[in-house]
C-alpha cells in the first residue's frame, strides 16, 4: 500500500522529473499547494505538488512518473466534490484548465466525446443547437467538470428521468494504476482487457445482485451491479463512481438525451419535511422530470441577503416541492402542472409557467449548498452527513427519524435534494470549531439511521473522505472485501486517491475547520454578520466554487478575474482557500504579510461581487480590504495607495491648476511620467479635470433654492456629491439637480462628505473612518430633518449602504444614514415619478458595488417606463477604481472589458452605452474610445429635448 504521505525526498524527485518531461504547469510552491489542499468538502489535505497537464500524453506521463516514485495521485476538476473525493497527500492532477475539449457531437447518435475537464454547463450549450443535452445536471453544474460527475456517479434534479452519470456513459479511455490504457465499454471485450474481472464476478453474482443497486440512488461503494451480465457487463458504469481510486479518465463518450422545451413547475408547501416526503410517491405517476424538496428557511436566507423581491410568490409551509412537467407547448405544461398539483396532499399550490420566475426558482435552488451554509441562528453549518438517500417510499418515516435524531444531538440544518429520487442534501451547525467529536457520533448514528431505512449513505457525491469509513453500516463484510478485490485488478499498489472507499481514512481526520486559528475583528471591519469573527468570516467559504462559472449570461458578475485568467488563485474560493491556510499556519506561515496572501488577492478587483453572487455570502473585497489595513498598518505601503488610494486629496490640491495639468496630460512623455510616479500603468490616460468643480458651481446651488420653498409638500432630497462627480465630472450633479427640479422635488446640495471609497479600497481604513464619521456629521441632521440622500456615483453610494456599518459600528447614525440613502433611480421610482419618453436603445453597465449592495432594477424599470430599450452587460467592466489603473493589472482589465462590456458594444454598435460608474466610462473610453452616459444625464437630455420642443 501506497504511504498517504509521500517522503520529501520522493516528492522533490518527482517534481524534478515532471518539470523536465511533462507539458504543463507543475507547481509545488506554498501558494498552490495552499490553493488546492481542500475541495468543497470539510476536509484539508496538503498536496505534494500540482499538475496541470496540457495534453492526454501529459496526464498520462504524470501518473506514470508519480508511480515510479511511489507517489500518491488524486485527479481533480471543478474541485466541487463535498465528500473529500479531490483532496490528496502526494500529486493533485487538476484536468480543468487544459484537458477541457469537446472533442465530437453525434446528434443522429445522440453521444458526445468529451476530455475529463470539460465543464458540464459547456456540454449542454454545445449540445443545445440540436436539441439535445446531458441527462444529470447537478447543482454545480456550471463548474463541475465531466471528469468529476463520472468519479462520483453525480445525479442532479433531472437523474430520476435521464438517470445518473452511470446511466449516460456509453465508454470510457480508461488509465489503470499499473499504467495500461483501456477502452472500458460493456460486453466481454472490456472484460478480458482486465485479468481477474470475470471470476470476481462470477464468484459473486448472488452477492453483486443482493447488496449493490437495490434503489436508483445507492452512490455509496462501488457500482459493481452493472457487472453483472443482466445488466450488460458494463465495466464502464461500474467504474463511474469509483472516485478516482481505480484509475484516471482519459476520455469519455456519453449518450445525450432531449432536451425538454418550456416546461412548467408545480409548486407545493406542506407542513414541514417529512409530510412533503409523505406525498412524494403519490406524485411520481405523473413522471415530473424532476421533484425537489426545498426547506423554505432557505428562501429566508435568500430574502435577508437581497430583500423581499429576490424570492417570486410561492405557497407557504415550512416545506416545498417544486415539480417540473414537460408538455409539447407551454400551455400543455403549464395544464399539466396543474394536474398534477391538484392531485398532491395540500391546498397550498401554485404553478410556475417556463420564464424569469422560474429560472429564479431553479437559481436559487442551485444556490441552496451556499445558502445553507448557515443556519437561521447565524451559526456556520457543514456537509458530512450531506447527501443521503432512501427509496422514495422510506423518506418521510427517515426524514422524521432523522429530525429526532439531529435534536437528540442538539443540531440544526436546512434540507433540500432530490425527494423525486429519495436523496437529501443537508448542511448541520457541527461544532467543527471544537474538533471532529460530534461530528463522528452523529455520522455513526446517522449511518445506522439510513441503513435501517434500505438507504444509501451517498445519493450522488460519493463517499470519499466523509463517508468511507461508515461503508459497514451498509454493506456486509463479504461486500466490502469484493470492493477492495475490484479495486485491487486497477490500482493494487493502492497509489490512486488512497483513504478513499477501500482502506478508508477516518471521517474525522483531516478536518479544516479545527485547525482554524480564532482571530477577532480589531479597528478594521467589524465583521458584523459573523460576530466579529474574521475566522467565522472567512471560512464562510465552503468551496461551492460558483466563482469558477462564468454566470454572465444569467446576469452574474462575480468572478471577473477568474474568467479572464482561469487560475484557481484568482477565484473567490482560491483566494479564501489561501486567507484559511494563513489562519492555520501550516502552509502561510507569515500571517497577513505572508507572500502567498498578497498574491494570491492582487487580482482581486474588489468588485464586491462575491458578497451578493457568492451563495455563502464571501465578501473577498472587505478580507481584502482588512488584509491590507492588518499588512501596511504603520509601515511603509505601494506608491498607489499613496496616490490613487488618496484621490479625494489630490483631486481637490488639483482643482486650481486644471488647464496646466490638462496640457501636461495631453503630452505624452509627460503623461507616462506622471502616471509611473503614481503607481499607475503607463498605458493607461489621466483624466480631464474640468475647470469648474461642482463645488464651485455657485449658479447650480441657486437653481437648488429657487422654488423649494413654494412646493408645498415637495420630495425632500439632500443631493450628495460624491468626489468623482464634484472633481471629475460635474456635469453629473447639474443633470442630477436638472431631473430632480423636473420632478418637482424640494432640493438642497449636501455639503462636502467623503466615503472614503479609495481609502477602503486600499486597506487606509483609519483614514477612511475618519472621513465617514465626517460624512456622518455632515449628513445626518439633514436625514433627520427629512431629507432622503440621493448619490450619484454607484461605488459611493454602495459603501454609505454597506461599508460605513461595517466600519463605524458603534455610531448608530451609521445605520440611520444608511437606510436614508438610495441611487437616482430609486428615489425618482419612490416618489412615482413619470420620466420623460426616451425611446433610446442603450446597452447599460451596471457597476459592480451596485450589482452587490443595491441591484439594478429600479433603474431598469425606469428605463422601461421612459420606452427604453435596454439590454444588460452583466460582469464587471474591468477597471474597478484605482485596481484597473495600477501597475501590473492592464492586461486582466483589459482582457475582461473585451471579453464583457466591449464585446457587447461591438456586437450591439446601436445601443448608447448607460453607465453610472466613472470607472465603467473611463474603461470603455480608454480602451475603446466609447462614451458612456450617467443615467441622470440621459433623463436631463431628455427634458431639455422637451422643452426646447415645446418653445418652437
Amino acid at each position: 500500500m501506497t504511504s498517504q504521505r509521500p517522503g520529501q525526498k520522493a516528492m522533490g524527485s518527482l517534481v524534478d522529473e515532471l518539470r523536465r518531461t511533462v507539458e504543463g504547469e507543475v507547481d509545488a510552491s506554498s501558494l498552490a499547494r495552499a490553493l488546492y489542499s481542500s475541495d468543497a468538502s470539510n476536509y484539508r489535505v496538503v498536496p505534494g505538488a500540482v499538475v496541470l497537464p496540457r495534453t492526454r500524453e501529459a496526464l498520462v506521463a504524470a501518473v506514470d512518473a508519480a508511480r515510479r516514485h511511489g507517489v500518491p495521485v488524486t485527479l481533480r476538476g471543478g474541485g466541487t466534490s463535498m465528500a473529500g473525493n479531490a483532496v490528496g497527500p502526494g500529486l493533485v492532477i487538476d484536468t480543468s484548465r487544459h484537458l477541457n475539449r469537446i472533442l465530437s457531437v453525434d446528434p443522429e447518435a445522440r453521444t458526445a466525446v468529451v476530455e475529463p475537464g470539460v465543464v458540464l454547463a459547456d456540454l449542454q450549450r454545445a449540445c443545445a443547437p440540436h436539441g439535445l443535452r446531458f441527462g444529470p445536471d447537478p447543482a454545480s453544474g456550471t463548474r463541475a467538470t465531466l471528469g468529476g460527475m463520472i468519479g462520483n456517479n453525480a445525479c442532479g434534479a433531472h437523474a430520476m428521468s435521464y438517470g445518473r452519470t452511470a446511466d449516460n456513459v456509453h465508454s470510457l479511455t480508461w488509465l489503470t494504476g499499473t499504467g495500461e490504457v483501456i477502452t472500458a465499454a460493456s460486453g466481454d471485450r472490456s472484460f478480458a482487457a482486465v485479468p481477474g474481472l470475470r471470476d470476481l464476478v462470477e464468484a459473486n453474482l448472488a452477492l453483486l445482485r443482493t447488496e449493490f443497486g437495490r434503489f436508483r440512488r445507492q452512490v455509496s461503494g462501488y457500482g459493481l451491479d452493472h457487472l453483472l451480465p443482466e445488466n450488460g457487463s458494463h465495466l464502464a458504469a461500474a467504474l463511474v463512481g469509483a472516485e478516482g481510486t481505480c484509475g484516471v479518465l482519459l476520455e469519455a463518450t456519453v449518450r445525450l438525451v432531449e432536451r425538454a422545451e418550456s416546461p412548467a413547475l408545480a409548486v407545493m408547501g406542506y407542513p414541514d419535511l417529512a409530510s412533503a416526503a409523505d406525498d412524494v410517491p403519490n406524485l411520481l405517476q405523473f413522471r415530473p422530470l424532476a421533484l425537489e424538496g426545498l426547506d423554505t428557511r432557505l428562501l429566508d436566507a435568500v430574502r435577508r441577503a437581497k430583500g423581499p423581491g429576490s424570492v417570486p410568490d410561492l405557497p407557504s409551509g415550512g416545506c416545498l416541492l417544486i415539480a417540473e412537467v414537460p408538455g409539447g407547448t407551454p400551455e400543455e405544461a403549464a395544464d399539466a402542472a396543474r394536474r398534477l398539483a391538484a392531485a398532491a396532499a395540500t391546498d397550498q399550490t401554485h404553478v410556475v409557467e417556463a420564464g424569469p420566475q422560474a429560472e429564479r426558482l431553479w437559481r436559487i435552488r442551485e444556490d441552496a449548498s451556499g445558502l445553507a451554509g448557515r443556519t437561521t441562528q447565524g451559526h456556520q453549518a457543514w456537509g458530512g452527513w450531506e447527501d443521503s438517500a432512501v427509496p422514495p417510499e422510506q423518506l418521510g418515516d427517515y426524514l422524521r427519524g432523522l429530525t429526532a435524531l439531529m435534536e437528540s444531538e442538539g443540531l440544526d440544518g436546512m434540507a433540500y435534494g432530490h425527494f423525486g429520487d429519495g436523496c437529501v442534501h443537508l448542511r448541520l451547525d457541527l461544532p467543527l470549531d471544537l474538533g471532529g467529536a460530534g461530528m463522528r457520533r452523529f455520522l455513526e448514528r446517522a449511518a445506522h439511521l439510513v441503513a435501517e431505512h434500505g438507504g444509501s449513505l451517498s445519493g450522488e457525491h460519493g463517499d470519499g473522505r466523509a463517508r468511507s469509513e461508515l461503508l459497514p453500516a451498509m454493506y456486509s463484510r463479504e461486500a466490502l472485501a469484493a470492493m477492495a478485490e475490484f479495486k485491487g485488478l486497477f490500482d493494487p499498489g493502492d497509489a490512486l486517491n488512497p483513504g478513499v472507499v477501500v482502506r478508508p481514512a477516518p471521517v474525522d481526520a483531516h478536518l479544516r475547520r479545527p485547525r482554524a486559528v480564532e482571530i477577532h475583528a480589531g479597528s478594521g471591519f467589524a465583521f458584523s454578520e459573523d460576530g466579529g469573527s474574521i475566522t467565522k468570516a472567512v471560512h464562510r467559504c465552503v468551496g461551492v466554487g460558483k466563482c469558477r462559472a462564468d454566470t454572465r449570461d444569467a446576469g452574474g458578475f462575480m468572478c471577473p478575474s477568474f474568467i479572464a485568467t482561469s487560475e484557481e488563485k484568482d477565484s473567490t474560493r482560491g483566494r479564501a482557500r489561501v486567507l484559511q491556510e494563513m489562519l492555520n499556519g501550516g502552509l502561510v506561515q507569515l500571517g497577513w504579510r505572508s507572500p502567498e496572501v498578497h498574491a494570491a488577492l492582487d487580482l482581486c478587483l474588489s468588485c464586491k461581487a462575491c458578497a451578493s453572487d457568492c451563495p455563502a455570502g464571501v465578501d473577498m473585497a472587505a478580507y481584502k480590504s482588512e488584509t491590507l489595513y492588518r499588512s501596511y498598518r504603520g509601515r511603509l505601503r505601494p506608491r498607489s495607495h499613496y496616490t490613487l488610494g488618496r484621490l479625494p486629496q489630490w483631486l481637490r490640491l488639483a482643482a486650481p491648476f486644471a488647464p496646466l495639468l490638462n496640457l501636461a496630460a495631453r503630452v505624452p512623455a509627460l503623461r507616462t511620467t506622471a502616471l509611473a510616479a503614481m503607481g499607475a500603468d503607463r498605458r493607461r490616460s489621466l483624466p480631464r479635470l474640468p475647470l469648474v468643480p461642482f463645488r464651485w458651481d455657485r449658479a447650480a446651488r441657486r437653481r437648488a433654492s429657487e422654488g423649494a420653498a413654494a412646493a408645498e409638500g415637495a420630495p425632500k432630497v439632500l443631493l450628495w456629491v460624491d468626489t468623482f462627480s464634484d472633481a471629475l465630472d460635474p456635469d453629473i450633479p447639474r443633470d442630477a439637480l436638472t431631473v430632480l427640479k423636473a420632478a418637482g422635488c424640494d432640493v438642497e446640495i449636501a455639503p462636502p462628505a467623503c466615503c472614503g471609497l479609495t481609502y477602503i479600497s486600499t486597506g487606509q481604513l483609519d483614514a477612511a473612518r475618519t472621513r465617514l464619521r465626517g460624512t456622518l456629521d455632515a449628513l445626518v441632521p439633514h436625514v433627520r430633518a427629512g431629507r432622503t440622500v440621493v448619490g450619484l456615483e454607484p461605488s459611493c453610494t454602495a459603501t454609505l449602504r454597506s461599508d460605513l456599518a461595517e466600519l463605524v459600528p458603534d455610531d448608530p447614525r451609521a445605520a440611520e444614514l444608511g437606510g436614508a440613502v438610495k441611487t437616482l433611480a430609486e428615489f425618482l421610482s419612490g416618489i412615482d415619478w413619470q420620466p420623460p419618453r426616451l425611446e433610446h436603445k442603450l446597452l447599460a453597465q451596471p457597476h459592480c458595488h451596485q450589482h452587490a449592495v443595491m441591484g439594478f432594477d429600479a433603474e431598469r424599470a425606469l428605463l422601461e417606463a421612459a420606452g427604453c430599450d435596454v439590454e444588460i452587460s452583466a460582469g464587471c467592466c474591468g477597471l474597478a477604481g484605482n485596481w484597473g489603473m495600477e501597475a501590473g493589472h492592464y492586461e486582466v482589465s483589459e482582457a475582461i472589458a473585451r471579453g464583457g462590456i466591449l464585446a457587447k458594444a461591438e456586437a450591439a454598435p446601436d445601443r448608447a452605452i448607460l453607465a453610472d460608474g466613472f470607472s465603467c466610462r473611463t474603461q470603455v473610453a480608454d480602451l475603446a474610445g466609447l462614451e458612456g452616459r450617467h443615467l441622470a444625464s440621459v433623463l436631463a437630455g431628455a427634458l431639455r429635448a422637451d422643452r426646447g420642443a415645446a418653445t418652437r
